[in-house]
């Protein structure tokens, strides 16, 4: 049994990079070998372990093959007499097929090396194209490491085009594609990802919408990154700033979007409703958000369509992922979001108890209570 530290670790070392998970591959063993020595067995496709003490993940070296469509029709052979170098030419990139052994020695067959040293994603083997998701991790792989100068390599430029072309991204599953493009979304210079996707003739599949104005929309996303610092500040506190910046810069992706086109995109990703949310009321409501002019009328249609009353939390969120939007609209934000947050808070103020005191009943307390709010509303505004 020979043990080797594989993939990301060894690649973010070599970059000096913070080494955030060790993965390792264990050649010339079986499950059972593995489970004597305190393995937990967690694969099910294929044999992974989970080390009883530091929980780090063990595979055994395996081959696959391709047996059907999309990235679940493989058929895998993790046998003992699997080899190293076997297992590394299934991988994706060669600056992910690169061993370390126990003594720090690199096993470099495919050349990762000197790839990483030029700065380069370049496809291990043409079974590349068997797997369509990695032209998503690929696109994800040149948005984490653009900061460095990183470029695709041609010929694997060639292979994600051709791969695309075949109509096999449409075989993905949302929950798969959504995971790239979120962790695409939090990194430094996240319209790479959607550039190189376009690049690729990847976006048809899964952000048709976002083709016929491809510029705008990561104009803002870029605007969304450049401001962020400043936003999270602004931000409710109960909200995390991982969750606050993807909410923000996919908000910024889509706002040039209308309503239905958004909805649409989100529902065909399955994104989570706490972001989902947002993207649609900006796309609706973004009219009212950038006229610095609203009357009274316009504000509480605003606060009302959004339940400002009771959602207010999530009402911040949405001023906050609207900033990048606003700004690339030429509109003075802070002056506008000001405004429309004082004009919130006074008419918070009217208390529908008041109102029923006067005699008011029926059907004529929510006149009331609206003729009230936009009183409170006008006084804010004058």
């Amino acid at each position: 049994m020979q043990i080797y530290l594989v993939g990301g670790a060894v690649r973010d070392a070599l970059l000096n990079r913070k080494v955030v998970e060790r993965d390792y591959v264990v050649v010339g063993a079986t499950p059972e070998e593995m489970l004597s020595q305190g393995f937990t067995q967690v694969g099910k496709d294929f044999p992974v372990f989970l080390h009883p003490k530091t929980q780090d993940e063990y595979a055994l070296a395996r081959t696959e093959r391709k047996s059907g469509k999309g990235y679940t029709g493989f058929v895998c052979d993790a046998s003992s007499s699997v080899t190293l170098e076997e297992d590394l030419l299934r991988r994706d990139l060669t600056v992910n097929a690169i061993a370390q052994d126990n003594l720090g020695n690199l096993i470099d067959p495919y050349g990762g090396k000197k790839d990483l040293e030029n700065h380069l994603l370049r496809h291990v083997s043409a079974a590349f194209s068997e797997d369509p998701l990695r032209v998503f991790r690929v696109a994800r792989f040149a948005t984490r490491y653009a900061y460095l100068g990183f470029t695709i390599a041609t010929e694997t430029m060639a292979l994600m085009q051709s791969m695309a072309q075949s109509g096999e991204l449409s075989t993905l599953s949302a929950e798969r594609v959504w995971q790239e493009t979120k962790r695409s979304l939090l990194e430094k210079t996240p319209h790479v990802f959607f550039t190189v996707l376009h690049q690729a003739h990847g976006l048809n599949d899964w952000f048709a919408e976002l083709e016929s104005n491809l510029d705008t929309a990561l104009a803002t996303l870029k605007t969304s990154v450049d401001l962020e610092k400043v936003q999270n500040e602004n931000l409710a506190k109960s909200t995390d700033l991982e969750t606050a910046s993807l909410i923000t810069r996919f908000t910024s992706l889509l706002t040039h979007l209308n309503e239905e086109e958004a909805k649409r995109l989100c529902s065909r990703l399955k994104v989570q409703n706490q972001v989902s949310e947002i993207v649609s009321l900006a796309c609706k409501y973004k009219d009212f958000l950038l006229n610095t002019q609203n009357s009274p009328d316009d504000l509480l249609t605003l606060f009302n369509g959004c339940d400002a009353w009771r959602r207010e939390e999530r009402f911040s969120l949405l001023l906050s992922a609207f900033a990048p939007y606003a700004y690339n609209k030429g509109v003075d934000w802070q002056h506008q979001q000001r405004r429309i947050e004082n004009a919130l808070a006074a008419a918070k103020q009217v208390n529908v108890q008041d109102i029923i005191a006067t005699g008011v009943k029926g059907p004529e307390i929510k006149d009331a209570l609206n003729l009230a709010k936009l009183a409170a509303i006008a006084s804010t505004t004058e």
